[in-house]
């Protein structure tokens, strides 16, 4: 999905289709929330489902300057609320899988809880 985003907006693309799965999709809402792209829609019927991000750009440069996969599946990254930082000294995010649910470094630290670091966005 991350390399899908960073590819489209290599060559200015307006949308990008994503094969669908929830996890997938409740990153990219956490990204249309803190303004990283314009929209996400859910597209097609069961087997063929996937959903649409417009991605969006300020003066034909992208809002997302990088994304870096932290957790992957050969080795998964787990942090504690105390461990749980800023990304780019604010300018970004990181994307938190945690036992309430996918959420960014802030809420994380509001809410006081850690969980699995996915990814972060600047």
């Amino acid at each position: 999905m991350f390399n899908r985003i960073m590819n489209s907006q290599a060559v200015l693309k307006e949308t990008v289709a994503i094969p669908f799965s929830n996890i997938k999709y409740e990153i990219a809402k956490i990204l249309e929330k803190e303004g990283f792209i314009e929209k996400v829609e859910k597209k097609g019927k069961k087997a063929k489902r996937f959903f649409d991000i417009n991605i969006r750009y300020n003066q034909k440069l992208p809002v997302i300057s990088g994304i870096k996969r932290i957790s992957k599946p050969g080795k998964r990254i787990y942090l504690g609320v105390k461990y749980v930082k800023r990304v780019k000294r604010g300018y970004g995010i990181a994307i938190i899988s945690t036992s309430k649910g996918l959420m960014t470094d802030k809420e994380a630290r509001k809410n006081r809880v850690g969980g699995e670091v996915i990814c972060e966005v600047w």
